[in-house]
């Protein structure tokens, strides 16, 4: 989904009600107990730098990745640290460049036009994202590293399992704001509730402001390993949309570029990314790159 960030959550960087909205003021406090959660924390010695390679990067010996929190399994808060898919993945191409990643709680909205990465506060975007057309204008995306479908789960006392159903019985739909699985979802005539993140669009299910949703299949099945969750809700209609996820760069960034898609190369040949895929998410498909 771009997480696949597009649009349902009240889209999927707002809808967090507020909770991402904000760029953490907290980062600080975090980067103090050891999250890499961090925005303007500056000590006045931290300016632009050069990792190994030539790599030119926002904030010397650091590699600043933005993301919308939380995401999981591909990004989110565990222990106070922030972990997941593509912060594994990410932290490969920082000791690549012999520098350490640290992570920007951005809002979504940005990831589609490269706010952050023209601004020079990150220095890549990594957040469950498709890669499309439209989003190529404003970022350059990396080979793709995950193959990702959609997924509709529906609370079970709604009957729905299908979005013909959800059509059919008037129920009400809803998907994370700014994300492909909100643009599928309008492109297959529905309207439905965006919410600003994935904690905000499962929150929406249990309290019924929503009967289903639509949004990445590995976040489901994140949910439904939760017994709470696999008692109250049911997965329906498996959704192949193509979607391939890509990290992005600010539009001519190629020795980053070149750094970020030979680590993905590298780890898909000496295994290192099966053991990071089951890790996170579970067994690598036969299917999957």
């Amino acid at each position: 989904m771009f997480r696949t960030a597009q649009g349902h959550r009240t889209h999927r960087s707002s809808d967090r009600t507020g909770h991402s909205r904000r760029i953490r003021s907290a980062a600080c406090v975090a980067a103090a107990t050891g999250m890499f959660l961090a925005a303007g924390c500056s000590s006045g010695d931290d300016g632009p730098g050069e990792a190994a390679g030539g790599v030119p990067v926002a904030e010397k010996g650091k590699l600043t990745t933005c993301t919308h929190l939380p995401y999981p399994p591909f990004q989110f808060e565990q222990n106070g640290k922030v972990v997941g898919f593509d912060v594994a993945l990410i932290d490969l191409v920082a000791k690549e460049l012999k520098v350490e990643q640290k992570v920007l709680d951005t809002p979504f909205e940005n990831f589609k036009t490269g706010a952050f990465l023209n601004s020079g506060q990150c220095d890549l975007a990594a957040a469950g994202m498709t890669i499309t057309d439209e989003r190529k204008k404003n970022v350059d995306f990396s080979v793709p590293y995950f193959d990702a479908t959609q997924a509709l789960l529906a609370t079970k006392k709604s009957g729905v399992t299908s979005l013909a159903d959800v059509k059919a019985k008037g129920k009400k739909l809803g998907a994370q704001a700014e994300t492909t699985g909100e643009s599928y979802a309008k492109a297959q005539g529905f309207n439905p509730v965006a919410f600003e993140s994935s904690d905000a669009v499962l929150n929406g299910l249990r309290t019924g402001q929503v009967d289903a949703v639509v949004i990445d299949y590995p976040v489901v099945q994140g949910w439904l390993k939760d017994k709470a969750n696999a008692s109250e809700f049911v997965l329906g209609q498996n959704i192949e949309t193509g979607e391939k996820y890509g990290f992005s760069v600010k539009k001519g960034n190629t020795a980053l570029l070149a750094a970020i898609d030979k680590a993905i190369t590298t780890a898909k040949a000496d295994g290192t990314y099966k053991k990071i895929y089951e890790q996170w998410i579970g067994p690598l498909p036969q299917t999957a790159p």
